[in-house]
């Protein structure tokens, strides 16, 4: 079975993946620096798999420490999840991103080309269409000038993957554009757990909710929208994860050797609705007060779905009520740890 490397695999969306990849019977070996994920979700993974995992903790962008990765291991595939994703931070801090997200990339690809691994799948974002002009979001929608540093870096990685496929016809890669991510694994023991002060809404809502932040900001209520509020096509992160399966099943299959997938659940819905969500299935009310608009926030933005639907035969599970109850099962549990 094949040895896939997943790297970010203790973040939010690479330890859900993890734990699909092993139920998938293939062996992982988890690469993350902890700049925002414990190593205790190592612990989480195995316990829910009931599988060792290979874990080396080593910052992507140190060329060196990728190249005794690469010779330390026989790695087959790869599922490149490591980045920093905050929109917000990523305006006041563009040179770390920058640095953070394409360096770690482009030592990835040198160290794929050097020990013949190529097949790849990246972790990239409804971001690279900025603010569409049309919606639901298809692929062939044009990019749009990136509305944060984050997104540029997503932009950015695209093209770099897409170059690299041109130049080496072996190597095969596929980017997972996908929407926004929430919920928990359905046990609870693995979930969303930034360190820190959250940067995405659902954490907040959940702290805010459990006592450990005071208050909610939400940021905009004057938006072309239904209630005034930024629309987002939220995910499941399980549905999200097996998203990641279906890619890495597909890449040895690939007619052409880079593709690009939307990945959400073809809804969008506002801030105000994802909060009349969380409130329904808790039984909470929240404490939220509409504040101004954030620099570097799209609108609206929700996607087509239909090419990863037919392409890959993959379709999300999960409603928005679902997504909310396992995020609040989670964020219960760790109250208890």
């Amino acid at each position: 079975m094949k040895n896939v490397l997943v790297t970010g695999g203790l973040g939010f969306i690479g330890s859900h993946t993890c734990v699909e990849l092993l139920a998938k019977e293939y062996n992982v070996i988890v690469v993350d620096n902890l700049s925002n994920s414990l190593v205790d979700v190592k612990d989480g993974i195995e316990t829910i798999s009931g599988k060792n995992v290979d874990f080396e903790r080593l910052d992507l962008t140190e060329v060196s420490s990728v190249r005794s990765l690469f010779k330390n291991y026989q790695i087959d595939a790869i599922i490149h999840f490591a980045a920093s994703k905050a929109v917000g931070e990523s305006v006041q801090k563009p040179l770390h991103y920058y640095n953070n997200n394409v360096t770690s990339l482009i030592n990835l690809l040198n160290l794929c080309q050097e020990h013949d691994v190529n097949e790849f799948v990246f972790s990239s974002s409804c971001t690279v269409y900025g603010q569409p002009d049309v919606l639901p979001v298809t692929e062939a929608s044009p990019k749009k000038e990136a509305e944060s540093p984050y997104g540029n870096t997503k932009q950015i990685g695209e093209e770099i993957i897409e170059d690299f496929c041109k130049s080496n016809t072996k190597f095969k890669a596929i980017s997972l554009r996908y929407f926004n991510p929430i919920g928990a694994h359905e046990s609870a023991i693995i979930g969303e757990l930034p360190l820190g002060v959250p940067n995405n809404l659902v954490p907040f809502i959940t702290q805010t909710a459990a006592g450990i932040r005071e208050k909610l900001n939400v940021f905009g209520g004057d938006y072309d929208t239904p209630d005034g509020t930024c629309i987002r096509d939220y995910i499941h992160v399980v549905d999200l994860a097996k998203a990641h399966i279906s890619a890495l099943e597909f890449t040895p299959n690939m007619e052409k050797n880079y593709e690009f997938f939307n990945v959400g659940t073809g809804k969008g819905h506002t801030v105000l609705e994802v909060i009349n969500s969380f409130e329904s299935v808790s039984g909470q009310k929240l404490n939220y007060e509409i504040v101004d608009r954030r620099p570097g926030d799209v609108e609206k933005v929700f996607a087509d779905t239909s090419k990863v639907n037919r392409v890959l035969g993959w379709k999300p599970t999960y409603n928005l009520d679902n997504m909310m109850e396992s995020a609040w099962k989670w964020q219960k549990a760790l109250k208890t740890k």
